[in-house]
């Protein structure tokens, strides 16, 4: 009996070492995403800036159709921008949410 509780002692700790593993490497793979979307991000700002500086400019010189097309291209930029802000908000909970797991040796619910 006692050699069948080791047995089940080191399965245990194998498993959890296994999930640990697994778990680490899922916090890798978020933390690659976070990165690509940061710098996603940071370029959809830049192109949202860009687009409220030629909308500005355009009504500067009273130039109406360019107004109304930049005006579309500007909310356009926001839109996409306010989609990227949203992923990468997202996989930011992802992170804390799967370090925290790992911290506190929750790994059963990894999936």
């Amino acid at each position: 009996m006692e050699s069948n509780l080791r047995m089940q002692s080191t399965t245990g700790s194998a498993v959890k070492t296994a999930e640990l593993i697994v778990s680490s490497a899922r916090l890798q793979e978020l933390y690659e995403c976070s990165a690509l979307l940061r710098r996603t991000r940071h370029r959809a700002e830049e192109i949202v800036e860009e687009a409220r500086m030629r909308l500005a400019e355009a009504e500067r010189e009273g130039d109406a159709e360019r107004v109304y097309t930049l005006s579309g291209q500007l909310d356009e930029a926001r839109a996409a921008y306010c989609k990227v802000l949203n992923a990468y908000v997202a996989i930011c909970r992802r992170i804390n949410e799967e370090r925290q797991d790992i911290t506190t040796g929750d790994l059963s619910g990894v999936a």
